[in-house]
């Protein structure tokens, strides 16, 4: 299927100087650099540790910080509407490969602090930036293709980006990949400055706050957006009770080392690829608004029968990846949805997505770690479902009031 940009008042018609899928193409890979650098204190947190002279305890610290910074979305999306989706893009990469570089050039735990926090803004400025910049180009029967595709890059950083790092780190010390990144994110950045074009700004009065008065405005008139919003909210944070303890589920019930756990890492790669090919190449057909809310349902079913399907770790493992397709199906559906509930917004519309994903995952987080020890598995798999079933009524129940809308 081909992409085509889509003539809107929203993109400057400069756009058609390149091939969509070009801009689309470079989006991916800047989007792959940006998840690998956010994901590589999860996969390498002993190591970082061990290079800066740190307890573990400390590194824990800082992805709790790059979670906390998903939190400051509502500040960049309105800001995004206003001065353009590629000056966000661009913001997000300067910032990413200045974070990159200081950790690279000064192997000292506050530089990591540093790069941790730059990082984690610069994912809130660059994706939301990128899923409204699909949204406002590529048509609404498309958009499925476009999102799934750009999602592709989150599965691509465990598969890839974060291999990649492993044998940076061992072959070159644990600050060699934090400069790799800096000099790819660089890169990156002048590739989108070349080819993805200006946004229009909107028209304001110059008061710098009025962007977010706007954006309240459109919340206000649209109430089926904060449904929506919790839905991501709850259905992040049913994943995060399975995501956080899976490994402590595998290592008593299977005896599996360290090693092997990595090896699960990529089964749920695997899954999360998958299912964002599922969205590129069936969601669209199948109608976005069903496709998520399908999905979702699947997700239940899939946290519900977890427990029943843990006899052996064949089956156990099929059991995760069936839980990591249903999920990453269903909210990158619901997310190529949501880049059309706010065509005024976008970004703003997108950034709270991204902050509410933040605020569920820290919130399943807290409630995995908390009922994990109470009932094991079956504790956090029912957990899971009930959290994801109420997540799954304020889709529908959401959906159903924006199509309503639309229609009056």
């Amino acid at each position: 299927m081909k992409l085509e940009v889509e003539s809107q008042q929203s993109v400057s018609s400069s756009s058609r100087a390149q091939p969509l899928a070009i801009q689309l193409g470079v989006a991916i890979i800047a989007r792959l650099i940006l998840n690998t650098s956010r994901r590589m204190p999860y996969a390498f947190a002993p190591a970082f540790s061990r290079g800066l002279g740190v307890p573990l305890a400390a590194m824990t610290s800082l992805i709790a910080l790059n979670q906390a910074t998903s939190l400051l979305g509502p500040l960049s999306g309105p800001l995004g509407d206003r001065w353009g989706y590629r000056a966000m893009m661009l913001g997000g990469l300067g910032l990413l490969s200045i974070g990159m570089f200081v950790v690279g050039v000064l192997p000292a735990y506050p530089a990591a602090v540093i790069a941790v926090a730059l990082a984690g803004v610069a994912k809130i400025l660059f994706d939301p930036a990128i899923q409204a910049y699909a949204g406002a180009c590529v048509p609404y029967p498309k958009r499925g293709l476009a999102i799934g595709l750009i999602e592709t890059s989150w599965a691509g950083s465990t598969l890839l980006g974060i291999p990649l790092a492993g044998i940076l780190i061992d072959r070159a010390g644990w600050q060699s990949p934090f400069i790799a990144l800096g000099v790819l994110a660089l890169i990156s950045g002048i590739l989108v400055a070349q080819l993805v074009p200006l946004t229009p700004r909107r028209c304001h009065d110059g008061r710098w706050w009025a962007a977010y008065q706007r954006a309240w405005r459109s919340l206000r008139q649209r109430p089926a957006t904060w449904a929506l919003l919790i839905f991501t909210l709850l259905t992040c944070a049913a994943n995060d009770c399975i995501f956080v303890v899976y490994a402590s589920w595998l290592e008593s019930g299977f005896a599996l080392t360290v090693v092997a756990l990595g090896g699960v890492t990529m089964v749920i790669g695997l899954a999360e690829l998958v299912a964002e090919g599922l969205v590129a190449a069936a969601s669209d057909r199948i109608g976005l608004s069903r496709a998520a809310v399908v999905g979702t349902i699947l997700a239940v079913v899939s946290y519900a029968i977890l427990p029943f399907v843990s006899a052996t770790l064949s089956f156990a493992l099929s059991g995760l990846f069936l839980i990591f397709l249903c999920f990453e199906f269903s909210i990158v559906s619901a997310m190529s949805v949501f880049t059309e509930v706010m065509p005024d917004a976008r970004g703003t519309m997108m950034s709270l997505n991204l902050s509410a994903a933040g605020a569920g995952r820290t919130l399943g987080a807290l409630l995995g770690g908390f009922v994990w020890p109470m009932g094991g598995l079956w504790a956090s798999s029912i957990s899971a479902a009930v959290i994801c079933a109420i997540a799954s009524g304020c889709l529908a129940w959401g959906l159903q009031r924006w199509h309503a809308s639309k229609r009056a």
